[in-house]
């Protein structure tokens, strides 16, 4: 596996996680910024993964400025779930899609990477009809970024 893939993973991992700490909905941006990094360690180490690796480092951008982007990357799912409200979605399921949007909203990462490796960690981590449903909601967004892109 490679090490771009296993900082996905731990990002996932991450941002799952942090779903069910307890924040001020006032202040969630800063509280999920300020837990995020004891989780991301305890993950790491759990995985094996030493806290100067490139992995890591690439596993903390990916969770922080998706936690900064959250309410732009929320609105993007959101728009392209049709017939599920954020709620519905699953959590594992969610945070997969969150880190997905962030990449394919905010870097120059194509497109057809990052959803393949959000189709690969869904396969690997969530329930066996997810993957098909995370592929139809990046495919939509995709569609959208591309079309914005163009305009």
């Amino acid at each position: 596996m490679g090490q771009r893939r296993k900082a996905r993973e731990i990002a996932v991992q991450t941002i799952y996680a942090l779903d069910f700490t307890e924040t001020d909905p006032e202040f969630r941006e800063f509280g999920l910024l300020n837990n995020y990094p004891e989780i991301l360690n305890q993950i790491a180490e759990h995985e094996g993964v030493s806290s100067d690796s490139a992995s890591l480092l690439f596993a903390e951008d990916l969770i922080r400025d998706t936690i900064i982007h959250l309410n732009d990357i929320d609105s993007m799912i959101a728009k392209h779930s049709v017939n599920w409200s954020l709620e519905r979605i699953a959590n594992l399921d969610h945070s997969i899609l969150r880190i997905a949007v962030y990449e394919m909203m905010f870097t120059s990462t194509p497109a057809a990477i990052v959803i393949n490796e959000a189709i690969e960690i869904a396969k690997k981590y969530s329930s066996e009809s997810s993957n098909k449903f995370i592929n139809g909601i990046l495919d939509a967004v995709n569609k959208e970024l591309s079309f914005k892109s163009e305009s």
